[in-house]
């Protein structure tokens, strides 16, 4: 057949609203178009899916290739459609004959250059939307198994893990069964670890008053604000809060790992902090604890200081007689270069010939 429509999932924020992919092969030149208010990374799938399918021992089909992502007016985001992308070719193409019901499966996964799923933000959040949607049970959900972990925390959602675009035309013709995610990615038992890893408050020596503000807060589910001068220790009971507090309740949890599953680039801020990166989203969604994030490292008054120094006179817009460095105290006229770019100012050893529009420093 020349048409294929497979389910996905856009990602909104918190919600994920569902995505019709649809894919036409019909005569004409060979050209490749994504329709439906496609993002730059998702216009740049044509290429992820044509070498993913070349390099799996597939044909990427000559002619003319649409593939619309409906609803058009939904904004599509990420590298998530590339899987569904992919099969709708092969399956418009008549490469892939499917021996299941295809009608209601959601396909999730960026694809690799070699044909390898790797794992997309948000994936909890479309689960439970799919929930909520009653698309579970017999219509299981198509994710990479690196991200498949954080989708045990929904036992009655039916997710199968792949690893590669060939595992998943194995799995469509009934060549294979793809393995649900692990159970350690099930929340932990109340009984189980109460710190979780997390800093104990014994290790602190002295503080006292600091211990008993957090205990104080930890108690009462107060706001902690701490205030003081850099290395008194505000970062080292802050990291110790979180074992404080008694474990998350299941809805907790779930929202917990939820936003965390839709902020998998924690590297982006890794260089503004001094501790060690947080762990990764799959890691937060299996812990039942309280997590926090890293403060940012502060800046001194020394480092603030040196860098006014540091950009003293080259972040000047305009310079005049009073703050040139060139300027002598006869020279009462303004420089003429306030309007020159900092490489030009205040070439010459007096303000003097820059103030004369005619001459030669100024017609250069």
């Amino acid at each position: 057949m020349a048409l294929a429509q497979l389910q996905c999932r856009a990602q909104v924020g918190l919600s994920a609203p569902p995505v019709t992919v649809e894919v036409h092969l019909g005569a004409g030149l060979p050209v490749f178009n994504i329709v439906g208010l496609p993002a730059a990374a998702v216009r740049e799938s044509k290429e992820r899916v044509r070498a993913a399918l070349v390099n799996s021992g597939f044909e990427f089909p000559a002619g003319r290739i649409t593939v619309n992502l409906a609803p058009a007016d939904l904004p599509k985001e990420g590298g998530r459609f590339d899987l569904a992308i992919a099969v709708g070719i092969l399956l418009a193409s008549g490469q892939l004959q499917p021996l299941r019901d295809l009608a209601r499966v959601e396909f999730y996964g960026e694809l690799a250059l070699t044909g390898a799923l790797r794992p997309v933000p948000g994936l909890l959040v479309a689960a439970q939307a799919a929930r909520a949607a009653a698309v579970n049970g017999a219509h299981p959900l198509i994710v990479p198994a690196d991200g498949a972990a954080a989708l045990a925390l929904l036992p009655d959602v039916c997710a199968l893990a792949a690893g590669s675009l060939l595992e998943v035309c194995e799995w469509v013709q009934q060549q294979r069964d793809l393995p649900t995610p692990a159970s350690a990615g099930r929340p932990p038992a109340a009984d189980a670890d109460p710190a979780g890893g997390t800093p104990s408050l014994a290790d602190v020596c002295g503080q006292q008053q600091g211990k008993r503000a957090v205990v104080v807060a930890a108690a009462g589910g107060h706001s902690l604000l701490m205030v003081g001068p850099p290395g008194c220790g505000k970062s080292m009971l802050a990291r110790r809060l979180p074992g404080l507090l008694p474990p998350l309740a299941p809805d907790a949890l779930l929202e917990v790992a939820s936003i965390a599953s839709l902020a998998p680039a924690d590297a982006a801020l890794a260089p503004r902090r001094r501790q060690q990166p947080a762990m990764p989203p799959a890691s937060r969604a299996r812990s039942a604890r309280h997590t926090i994030r890293p403060p940012p490292v502060p800046s001194s008054a020394v480092a603030r200081a040196c860098a006014r120094g540091r950009s003293r006179w080259p972040t000047r817009a305009c310079c005049s007689s009073t703050n040139c460095p060139s300027s002598t105290a006869a020279c009462s006229k303004p420089c003429a270069n306030r309007s020159k770019p900092a490489s030009c100012r205040c070439r010459v050893p007096t303000c003097g010939p820059s103030t004369r529009r005619g001459s030669s420093w100024w017609r250069r």
